[in-house]
């Protein structure tokens, strides 16, 4: 512990009460390290780090003096008890005592349920909820960032301190707890990580490390992060170990791992991972990457997110063709055709802006594909964060669901999606003056190119993200017991995943598609082969019934009844064909 603490950045006990200090700051001529009121000059090092130990106890706050002027947080600070302005806190790694006997869950048993903590309650509300989503049949939590952000509340990605829990949801033991809870009733747990960019209130960074960040290659979040500089790889590396070992998460969500430069730092992470985690054959690492490159799932990440399928199925079930679901128009079905039987839609085609988007996929097996009819940024980054319940026919909506949680590739659903919830996700911040008013203005602006919003007084309509009722428009709880309808949903919920695990969690390894082809302007049907036999779902969300070329076989699952050879508007219908 000792050796390795030394190495990491930040401050990590070296035993005894005692601490390693180390910032990067190569900007900067001199650091002292400002304990509990008392100051402490650092030694410089030949890689531009300062470093120092010293005593302390839990929580005992501490700043970096740069230069004998500014004194700054700790970038790698693990505790921020007072927000992003505040000191940092000295955090033991002994506070929570572990008691759960958890070996993780196999990729191929997942059925991921993405949740905001924030609209959970914080750590303490999700725990609460822990035992009815384990009997819903939910395997896998995936939080959003919980790295501390501005304020008290944020979707997460603009968090400001990567290795500290926002202290707005709770302590960083209670965090601990909470996954500990999850793996006590038998669920893995993710966590969403941003290492793309910082949030644009707090970050201290460029003041003493102005090589941390590419101004060469900015994001659409703001300055890019550089890496090509050790210590800057080196923080993200250690960040990404110290939630799988000291949290135990089972796995990371990198965001937009497109903004990441250069993007070989990917394989860099992923080797370190594999090491720092040899002894746990079950870490999952996933990545959201608008450029489709699967060359990153044939070298060892285990997923990423099919937006592809996601966008075409959106674009049959509601029409859109606004913003990003212009590259769909007109041909959603024969899109999301290929997402089922080929991973990406896109495989080097440019869009609609002449871009080249994608890489060919076809030999990558399903199961490295997350898949969701929903998801945090489909529903929020719609101006009024309306879920698809809300957008169209609730049968439509369920054979959405239908299809994702009955083809064989890894399921992820929206908190509140089993049952249907209804509350809108919407976007939302809590900054000062005046960043609050620019990102309010800002989001409006961003909606000025869509028809239902070209007149400014329409844009008015847009919740202003920065109002605490904003946030609280989106939290989502449990259903009632009485509420009858969202019974029933959870009805079908159960079955659709009692079909899961029958006929395909078992061999979804092995799945390899049989070809897929659309049945009409709403349908599509594809086919796989699994270990056992061959699985073919049919998908109708047009306004008729349609004639369906499934394989003679078991009917397994109709959402509606139909004659013979037929598919139900609003419904998904499968065949199993054993060997």
């Amino acid at each position: 512990m000792t050796a390795a603490a030394k190495e990491r950045l930040g401050a990590w006990p070296l035993g005894d009460g005692r601490y390693c200090f180390c910032l990067w700051a190569p900007d900067a001529r001199e650091v002292a390290l400002v304990l509990d009121g008392e100051v402490r000059a650092m030694s410089p090092g030949e890689d531009g780090c300062f470093r120092v130990e010293a005593s302390g106890s839990s929580g005992t706050p501490y700043r970096f003096l740069i230069d004998g002027q500014a004194q700054v947080p700790d970038p790698a600070s693990r505790w921020q008890p007072h927000g992003v302005e505040g000191a940092s806190a000295l955090l033991p790694d002994d506070g929570h005592v572990w008691q759960a006997c958890w070996e993780g869950r196999p990729w191929q048993e997942l059925v991921i349920y993405e949740v905001h903590l924030g609209c959970s309650g914080g750590i303490a509300g999700l725990k609460a909820q822990l035992p009815a989503l384990a009997a819903m049949g939910i395997t896998a939590l995936e939080l959003m960032p919980v790295a501390q952000f501005p304020g008290r509340r944020n979707w997460g990605y603009d968090g400001v301190f990567p290795y500290a829990p926002a202290e707005a949801y709770g302590h960083p033991d209670e965090l601990k707890g909470l996954v500990d809870a999850a793996h006590a009733h038998g669920m893995a747990v993710l966590l969403d990580v941003v290492y793309n960019h910082f949030g644009p209130q707090g970050n201290l960074l460029a003041s003493y490390a102005s090589a941390f960040f590419n101004d060469q290659a900015p994001t659409p979040w703001g300055e890019a992060i550089d890496f090509n500089q050790p210590q800057v790889k080196r923080f993200f590396v250690d960040n990404a170990l110290m939630w799988l070992q000291e949290y135990r998460f089972d796995g990371l969500r990198l965001d937009a791992v497109q903004a990441i430069t250069p993007n070989a730092f990917l394989g860099e992470l992923l080797q370190a991972i594999r090491a720092g985690c040899a002894d746990r054959p079950h870490v999952h690492l996933v990545l959201e990457n608008e450029r489709n490159q699967a060359s990153w799932l044939r070298q060892g990440y285990q997923g990423q997110w099919n937006d592809d399928l996601h966008n075409a199925l959106h674009v049959m079930l509601t029409g859109e063709s606004e913003g990003y679901y212009a590259d769909y128009a007109g041909r959603a079905p024969q899109l999301l055709a290929r997402a089922l039987s080929e991973g990406f839609a896109w495989q080097g085609e440019r869009n609609h802006k002449g871009e080249l988007r994608g890489e060919p996929s076809a030999d990558v097996a399903p199961q490295h594909f997350v898949i969701f009819a929903q998801n945090h940024d489909q529903i929020g980054n719609r101006a009024l964060g309306e879920r698809l319940v809300s957008l169209v026919p609730a049968d439509h909506a369920r054979a959405a669901l239908a299809l994702v949680l009955l083809v064989p590739m890894v399921p992820l659903l929206f908190m509140g999606e089993p049952w249907q919830a209804g509350q809108p996700f919407l976007f939302f911040t809590d900054y000062l003056p005046p960043l609050d008013e620019a990102v309010r203005e800002g989001r409006r602006r961003e909606f000025a190119g869509f028809a239902a919003f070209a007149d400014a007084a329409q844009r008015q309509r847009i919740p202003d993200s920065n109002a605490r009722s904003t946030f609280e428009a989106s939290r989502v709880a449990l259903p009632a017991a009485d509420d009858a309808q969202a019974a029933g949903h959870l009805a079908v919920f159960s079955t659709l995943l009692s079909l899961r695990r029958r006929y395909l969690q078992a061999g979804l390894a092995h799945a390899r598609p049989l070809g897929a082809r659309v049945l009409g302007p709403g349908a599509v049907q594809a086919g796989w082969q699994l270990p056992d036999g061959e699985w073919w779902v049919a998908l109708n969300v047009g306004d008729a019934a349609l004639g369906h070329e499934l394989p003679d076989g078991t009917l397994v699952w109709q959402q509606q009844d139909a004659a013979p050879g037929q598919i139900a508007a609003g419904s998904v219908c499968v065949h199993w064909v054993p060997r």
